[in-house]
């Protein structure tokens, strides 16, 4: 086992930003999928991320070489066995959270630590297929995941006290912050935002004001950095109607139930920015088009 090799298993969007604070803070990260064009996809996407800092001034061309020269990709689930830390951040449902979590519990060493990403998601129900539950433990990320320093460390019914204490190590080497939060749906962060999320979508649907306004009242209102609508988009409108969901099914909560005018573009697959338009139009770098 190798102590300062990661295995990551994921693609998307909050795999790549983990693969890059990893990087940065020079751990050797492996990442695995079954789809070569989805890992070729993921590399583009973290060199692209580092050149919109690169442009803002906060990394060097020396740092961004650095940091991709520690990361490796492969399509052979064994090239991961001798990671010492299995992230996990694929799984959209339970069962395939359990199958991906089964497959790395066989795989790796006994010691490895086996995080697994988690917004709603049951660490205790997916721990329960595993030879070693106690070494499993749920991390929450905010995107984007190498700038936002908190993290939500979630502990299961099984998870050993030894497995906390790793974590707590390694979240400080990657000099993030945390908070410890029981095991429930939706935990702090999810729970707390959605609300605000989809009451900004009805007060929108229901003619209230113009996506741009309620945006400029609610960001300079509250002193936030940007204004619901916008956030949603940014974390992919499909994403948050599968987290609304499963909270309503969960909580059985009105203020989880989706706002209708979510539901219509999720349909009409405006998804926010990586489909270029959702609440509003966004040009191929990510920047809001003018109406």
């Amino acid at each position: 086992m190798k102590q300062n090799l990661v295995a990551l298993v994921g693609t998307g969007t909050i795999a790549q930003g983990i693969a890059l604070t990893l990087a940065r803070n020079a751990l050797d990260v492996i990442i695995y999928d079954e789809n070569r064009a989805a890992l070729d996809s993921a590399l583009d996407g973290m060199s692209f991320s580092i050149d919109r800092e690169i442009e803002k001034w906060g990394m060097t061309e020396n740092e961004k070489r650095a940091a991709l020269s520690r990361i490796a990709t492969t399509t052979v689930k064994a090239d991961l066995a001798q990671a010492s830390v299995f992230f996990e951040s694929k799984g959209e449902e339970l069962e395939e959270k359990r199958d991906l979590m089964k497959k790395l519990d066989m795989i790796s060493d006994d010691e490895a630590l086996l995080i697994m990403t988690t917004t709603t998601i049951s660490v205790t129900e997916v721990s329960k297929v595993l030879r070693n539950p106690e070494r499993l433990i749920g991390l929450h990320f905010l995107h984007p995941v190498y700038k936002v320093p908190v993290v939500e460390v979630v502990k299961g019914h099984l998870t050993s006290t030894a497995t906390v204490e790793t974590t707590r190590k390694l979240l400080n080497e990657l000099d993030r912050q945390y908070i410890e939060v029981f095991e429930y749906p939706g935990y702090v962060t999810t729970r707390v935002i959605l609300p605000l999320l989809n009451e900004a979508m009805h007060v929108l649907m229901e003619g209230l004001a113009s996506a741009e306004d309620i945006d400029k009242a609610i960001r300079l209102g509250f002193d936030l950095s940007m204004g619901p609508l916008a956030l949603a988009d940014f974390i992919g409108l499909d994403t948050l109607l599968g987290w609304m969901e499963s909270l309503f099914h969960e909580l059985g909560e009105a203020k989880y139930r989706p706002c209708p005018l979510l539901r219509r573009h999720v349909r009409e697959q405006k998804l926010g920015m990586k489909t270029l338009e959702g609440f509003f139009k966004y040009d191929k770098d990510g920047k809001k088009v003018s109406p």
